[in-house]
């Protein structure tokens, strides 16, 4: 449905079934709805009804408002895409319209696009990955380890321009090893980016260090090096040296690196590069995840290349790498019987999943282009639309464009994003807020937080709008999310 179709769905009552027939024909909906002056809904008429009026004899020029009447079947805007589902089913009918608080008509939802899911972020597998995976079935290498992960570690690391990788089962996993291998510990300090998912801190904690928060400046969205000179100051001050630094590259954008890391090398902090979501970035030509004494990468699900589930942890010192491997496979020593002379974990891929991955790998440049082109669909198809900031691309920066994101500049940010993500949803179309900060998280109550100047990564979550960004997304799809994009931000805007 194009954003201008439910306008021309209203008919007042006073119309004739002639009228409500030759609306009908125009517009190919198989609804009108019938409204007063202030758009309230009055009713629906569908092809059924005006059948039926025929069968019955009623003239042509009969008026809508003498029909027998017809409580008509709505829904309101907090109505979820389950509730419509249930009331389309329960009713028999193919439309739901959607109405405000006022019973005003702002949306209409039919059936055949409830069968249409738009993801956020879907997998998207290449031609190389079955043969791939074939290879490990044939050699019977299923189990973690292997050539494959020999494979993978190499080639992703020639990818990202470093001299080593550690294949892991999950991103977080490669977090947890980072953080270790860096010394933290308990009793430390650790600076973490705020504006992150919540495994970027998780293992922080779990090692039983302290998180400490920085913000996001408003460019990037990324670390701020202005808060985060703030908070080496003040814990300098203090007598306190953070142990590490986490830096995310948020949503497929690096981080200010240069000023970031000359900050931290002044003051002796090794940097822990998150660039689980930046896999194909760079900054000023380099690779993202090249810039930390280690860096990890995520391969979940969603990401931009995916083993379903898997990470690597990268870097150029070959000891540490080195270590990551043995921690990974339960710090096994290498003797005849099983010696153990630290604690380890379970956390390496396997050789099925490596293949994956490699295959993934192939096709990256492919996979980022395609998500590029997905935010310049979008920001064409919005265009000249007042009260939207997307997230940016400062000069020096290539973003994969991992998610398409944008802030609503709006009186009411989380009302108004709220509101769109609903109507989204209600179409059966996957999207999400901006990342919660993590200083805002229960979780982390009482840590320690260093703004920007205001509380910029707040302000991105308020009004923060993640949109479906899968690189397998087809012309279609992209264009029936964009009409959708329009009509859901006129009703926010109004009901806000």
């Amino acid at each position: 449905m194009h954003a201008t179709t439910l306008d021309s769905l209203l008919i007042g009552p006073d119309a004739t079934l002639h009228d409500a027939l030759a609306r009908l024909d125009a517009t190919a909906q198989g609804i009108v709805l019938v409204t007063d002056a202030q758009r309230r809904l009055l009713r629906t008429v569908t092809d059924g009804d005006l059948r039926r009026a025929a069968l019955a004899g009623t003239p042509p020029q009969t008026p809508l408002r003498a029909l027998p009447a017809k409580e008509p079947t709505c829904a309101g805007l907090q109505a979820s895409m389950r509730d419509v589902l249930q009331l389309l089913d329960a009713q028999r009918i193919d439309h739901v319209p959607v109405v405000d608080a006022d019973g005003r008509i702002v949306d209409l939802v039919t059936r055949r696009e409830l069968s249409q899911r738009v993801w956020l972020s879907s997998p998207h597998l290449g031609d190389d990955e079955a043969t791939l995976v074939q290879e490990a079935f044939s050699s019977n290498w299923i189990a973690p380890l292997g050539p494959h992960v020999d494979a993978f570690e190499r080639e992703l690391a020639a990818r990202v321009g470093v001299a080593h990788a550690a294949a892991t089962s999950s991103g977080t996993a490669a977090l947890h090893l980072g953080l270790r291998l860096l010394g933290v510990g308990p009793g430390d300090l650790v600076l973490c980016s705020s504006l992150t998912f919540v495994a970027s801190a998780n293992p922080i904690r779990q090692l039983g260090a302290t998180p400490v928060f920085i913000d996001s400046e408003p460019q990037s969205w990324n670390m701020s090096p202005r808060a985060l000179q703030r908070a080496l100051d003040t814990l300098a001050a203090e007598g306190r040296r953070p142990k590490a630094a986490v830096v995310v590259d948020l949503y497929g954008l690096s981080a200010e690196m240069n000023a970031l890391l000359a900050l931290l090398d002044a003051a002796g902090v090794p940097m822990l590069e998150d660039a689980a979501e930046s896999l194909g970035a760079s900054y000023h030509g380099r690779a993202s995840g090249s810039f930390g004494a280690l860096a990890v990468f995520s391969f979940n699900g969603n990401k931009i290349i995916t083993t379903s589930g898997g990470g690597m942890l990268v870097g150029n010192d070959a000891q540490l790498i080195d270590h990551a491997r043995r921690l990974s496979t339960q710090a096994r020593e290498p003797a005849r019987h099983y010696e153990h002379v630290e604690d380890g974990y379970n956390y390496r891929m396997s050789n099925v999943l490596a293949g994956i991955g490699r295959g993934q790998l192939r096709v990256l440049q492919q996979r980022v282009d395609a998500r590029r082109a997905v935010f310049e669909h979008y920001r064409r198809a919005l265009a000249g639309r007042a009260g939207l900031r997307w997230m940016g691309e400062p000069p020096g920066h290539r973003s994969t464009r991992w998610l398409s994101a944008f802030v609503l500049e709006h009186p009411r940010p989380q009302r108004a994003r709220d509101l769109l993500l609903d109507f989204l949803e209600r179409h059966n179309v996957e999207a999400r807020p901006v990342w919660k900060p993590m200083h805002l998280q229960p979780l982390y109550a009482g840590c320690r937080y260093f703004a920007h100047d205001g509380d910029v990564s707040a302000a991105l979550f308020g009004g923060g709008v993640c949109l479906p960004s899968g690189s397998n997304l087809d012309t279609a799809q992209l264009d029936r999310v964009g009409a959708l994009l329009q009509r859901g931000l006129d009703v926010a805007e109004a009901q806000a």
